[in-house]
């Protein structure tokens, strides 16, 4: 990889409550992204990014052939673009995209903001307008949200049981509670309990009812908690 592609898209750690990442996801099928670029390096590090068994990632960087791609039966769920490419105008590839790919979301990135090509976008209907440099994990956590939106992707079995155990943790620590307080007023025994904070067990509807009550929460409001956006 060159410094110049380096500095257009930097990879950065991963903050400590970073949603959840490609692994605690699971698709219901195939995944079909397109990433076009002139740039091949830039597609390798989006494609690299994106690395998943359930994705087929496929990548174009001459723009000679970029309708033939998008022409052909292969449908994908999501294209990613770069705004500017030699010799083809947005509006071209916008409109080869709805004649051809009209069910794909669009997610453009551009490393040449401006107003009249955010408007282009937002008439075009894109997903989401991304500046260079961004960082990786920036976009990755766009297609994770685009895919999720598309019912593409949901958290997994275990992710999930994670995710509410931590909230239900939050909560109680939030009110002071301790697990015996939350025992004495849900009827669940401590070890079920911390089974559940710790996403070792999962817990039925009538137990996350009790706890709900007992913490002075919805239930709409506890699974809202644990949605990744």
């Amino acid at each position: 990889m060159t410094l110049e592609v380096e500095d257009r898209i930097r990879q950065t750690p991963r903050p400590a409550r970073m949603p959840s990442p490609l692994s605690e996801l699971q698709s219901s099928g195939d995944i079909r992204i397109l990433i076009v670029d002139d740039d091949p390096a830039t597609c390798a590090v989006i494609q690299a990014a994106l690395s998943n068994r359930d994705f087929l990632i496929e990548t174009v960087s001459e723009p000679s052939l970029v309708e033939s791609v998008l022409a052909r039966k292969a449908q994908f769920h999501l294209i990613i673009m770069d705004y500017v490419i030699p010799g083809l105008e947005p509006e071209q590839v916008f409109a080869w995209i709805r004649d051809n790919q009209p069910e794909a979301n669009i997610v453009v990135v551009t490393g040449y903001p401006s107003v009249d090509s955010a408007l282009s976008c937002l008439r075009a209907r894109t997903y989401d307008y991304v500046t260079k440099p961004f960082q990786v994990d920036q976009l990755r956590e766009i297609v994770i949200r685009c895919l999720e939106s598309k019912g593409l992707l949901r958290m997994t079995e275990e992710a999930l049981r994670e995710s509410l155990g931590s909230a239900i943790r939050d909560r109680r620590k939030s009110l002071g509670f301790t697990l015996s307080n939350v025992s004495e007023r849900t009827g669940v025994s401590l070890g079920y309990l911390s089974q559940i904070e710790l996403g070792k067990n999962s817990a039925s509807i009538e137990t996350l009812y009790r706890i709900c009550l007992a913490l002075g929460i919805k239930m709409s409001e506890l699974f809202t908690s644990v949605q990744r956006h």
